[in-house]
């Protein structure tokens, strides 16, 4: 069976490149966190899902399920009609169930004046190959946009979009408290995780 969402468009990805130079902020946006040299956003809405955006230099996310609460607990690709689709599986503590996701990632490398962008594009989708499993949430909405450029000075420029709807009942004042204490600990590894990756020679 055919992966349901099908391709992104090369609008799609040139729009995300040009957020990596003006995030797009104004608005609804709300400065939630800045830290690291990073700001992280958020969208006030009235829905279930707790949108929230990120930015580094320029580097923005828009929602995210609670980053923190949940750990990595199954993570794999699979090659379906030609498109590679990612089942990713999150752990979350005790009473909650544990969530799951099936979505479409694809990567393209983009010219900008002779700069080098790489955009990631990630959305939400269905297929036979990645059935709904028992006593887990399976999340149907879900996007991510990623743009990443050299610094020029050994580091990275980064814009990033993230939403998901995680489903259940999960209390914003607990999303709230891993938002500003989570993510700042998870970045804080990322770079730790970053300067010990091993270099190209």
């Amino acid at each position: 069976m055919a992966a349901a969402g099908g391709n992104f468009s090369d609008e799609e990805f040139w729009e995300v490149c040009a957020e990596l130079q003006q995030p797009a902020v104004a608005g609804n946006w709300e400065l939630l966190l800045e830290t690291s040299g990073i700001s992280i956003y958020r969208l006030l809405e009235e829905v279930k899902a707790s949108p929230l955006g990120v930015s580094q230099g320029p580097r923005r996310a828009r929602a995210m399920h609670p980053a923190g609460v949940g750990r990595c607990h199954q993570l794999y690709e699979k090659e379906c009609d030609g498109e590679t689709l990612v089942y990713w599986q999150v752990a979350y503590p005790f009473p909650m169930y544990n969530r799951d996701y099936v979505y479409i990632r694809q990567l393209r490398e983009l010219d900008l004046e002779g700069r080098k962008i790489y955009v990631i594009l990630a959305k939400s989708t269905s297929s036979s190959q990645f059935p709904e499993r028992s006593g887990v949430i399976r999340v149907s909405q879900y996007q991510q946009r990623l743009a990443i450029e050299s610094d020029g000075k050994g580091g990275s420029r980064v814009f990033m979009y993230y939403f998901d709807n995680p489903g259940g009942l999960i209390p914003s004042w607990l999303i709230n408290w891993v938002t500003r204490n989570g993510v700042p600990s998870f970045l804080k590894d990322l770079e730790e995780a970053y300067h010990k990756y091993p270099k190209k020679k």
